[in-house]
């Protein structure tokens, strides 16, 4: 998340050579409603990068977001293997740890799983005003998501997100990111609600309705945001759609190809 409002920066208010490339990680938080359907959220029109546009959760990844740092309350996926799937040397794990804290940042759906039983976390009525109150602490950068796993008996869950195409912001913008997108289902018992402050709204829809919206601007979408939610319109549920990536290794790295070559040319 991007801590607080900015004034907008104006194209010369500074220098596009000089802007530094951050990593970040998005998830598209996606259900069967009954039919497939993506969580998506509006950013306030005041806010540096990608005013009033609809989006995935999401943001930059964090010095806290490193694996060494979860050592032991991390499942499913080691940092070797993470970063295998993203074709680098070590660190891959970190942009799934910063997807997880963003979603719960700006979506208050955290992606983790009981120590004991490694059952998916349900917030229950009864534990919903301290979850919200950790979500709170976490974006006031009074706690830090270690510490909520440790307070819960929690692990990350890192096995329930699936790795799917890289984008990066295209030279010119005032903030750029080298960005990881990951699809994952929302956990059941878990409610998505966007944050009330950089995030002013939030809906469900289905992949086709995203697209006909965007097209006649009724929302306005990142091109990486709006080809994304294309490959999943053809997708009638979650299992469809997991399976697409899943199954077809050859499939999800020509896609994975297409969206390297794209982001080059379309940002």
């Amino acid at each position: 998340m991007l801590r607080g409002f900015e004034k907008p920066i104006q194209m010369t208010d500074f220098d596009p050579d000089a802007v530094a490339i951050r990593p970040a990680a998005t998830v598209m938080l996606i259900d069967d409603r009954p039919d497939l359907q993506v969580f998506m959220m509006k950013r306030h029109a005041n806010t540096v990068f990608a005013g009033g546009m609809w989006v995935f959760p999401g943001g930059a990844v964090d010095h806290q977001d490193e694996a060494s740092y979860f050592d032991g309350i991390v499942t499913h996926r080691s940092d070797a293997q993470a970063s295998a799937l993203m074709e680098l040397t070590s660190g891959g794990l970190a942009y799934y740890m910063a997807a997880i804290r963003e979603t719960f940042e700006e979506a208050g759906v955290l992606l983790a799983l009981h120590q004991d039983d490694e059952t998916l976390l349900q917030i229950e009525d009864d534990a919903f005003d301290r979850f919200k109150h950790y979500r709170d602490q976490l974006n006031a950068g009074k706690l830090d998501l270690k510490t909520i796993l440790e307070l819960e008996s929690l692990q990350a869950d890192v096995g329930q997100m699936h790795y799917i195409a890289r984008w990066i912001t295209p030279h010119g913008s005032p903030r750029r990111f080298d960005a990881r997108f990951f699809i994952a289902q929302i956990p059941s018992n878990q409610i998505p609600e966007h944050d009330d402050g950089e995030l002013v709204n939030s809906v469900w829809l289905p992949p086709a309705e995203i697209l006909e919206r965007a097209g006649k601007e009724e929302m306005i979408l990142m091109s990486p945001t709006l080809r994304m939610s294309n490959p999943s319109s053809r997708s009638e549920s979650v299992f469809s759609w997991q399976s697409a990536w899943q199954c077809s290794r050859a499939y999800r790295a020509l896609f994975l190809h297409q969206c390297y070559r794209e982001m080059r040319c379309t940002g």
